[in-house]
């Protein structure tokens, strides 16, 4: 699946050039905000699945990922970076701007809004929206199959895993294990 806005990396091909060799309907990923989406995705009427998580999870989760990927700035420690994360000093900008920009036009441009710890509480539930969404069926079978992604083809310049996998824990609440009170 072609990452729209990644360049072009070692033995990674940038993701326009990916996308430009597949043919439609394509899935492309993005961690573009809404307002940096190429209208063409608007006029094209291109449908849209936005998976919004909780900010405090997601910012223990960029944390981690921003340790083993070695093509963001190094995060420094969670004191600093709580408050990086919070101002939008990160890599993709505001997570609060981010959502919100989805949120706020999610029925103008038909995106289907969705959430991270909707999709652990009940995976099924979600896939049939997908499903709905997109026009597809699929069988039992498939939707019951647990879905797992590899992401160790990825060259040692990019993802460190010495630092942290790509997909760490996935637990909803896990914050709580990160924040103080304060």
């Amino acid at each position: 699946m072609p990452f729209l806005e990644n360049l072009a990396r070692i033995g990674i091909p940038s993701g326009l050039v990916l996308q430009k060799t597949m043919d439609p309907p394509r899935v492309i990923k993005t961690h573009l905000q809404f307002h940096l989406i190429p209208r063409s995705f608007w006029q094209n009427k291109c449908k849209v699945i936005y998976v919004a998580r909780n900010a405090k999870d997601n910012l223990v989760s960029y944390f981690h990922f921003n340790h083993m990927n070695l093509t963001h700035p190094e995060p420094g420690p969670w004191e600093g970076y709580i408050q990086k994360f919070m101002c939008g000093q990160v890599p993709w900008g505001s997570w609060y701007d981010h959502v919100k920009g989805y949120w706020q036009e999610r029925e103008k441009k038909n995106i289907l809004f969705l959430f991270y710890e909707d999709m652990k509480e009940n995976p099924r539930r979600e896939i049939e929206r997908i499903m709905r969404y997109l026009d597809l069926s699929l069988s039992d079978d498939v939707i019951s199959r647990t879905f797992s992604r590899n992401y160790t083809f990825i060259p040692q310049p990019v993802f460190d895993h010495s630092r942290s996998t790509f997909m760490r824990k996935g637990v909803v609440g896990d914050w709580k294990n990160h924040f103080t009170p304060e």
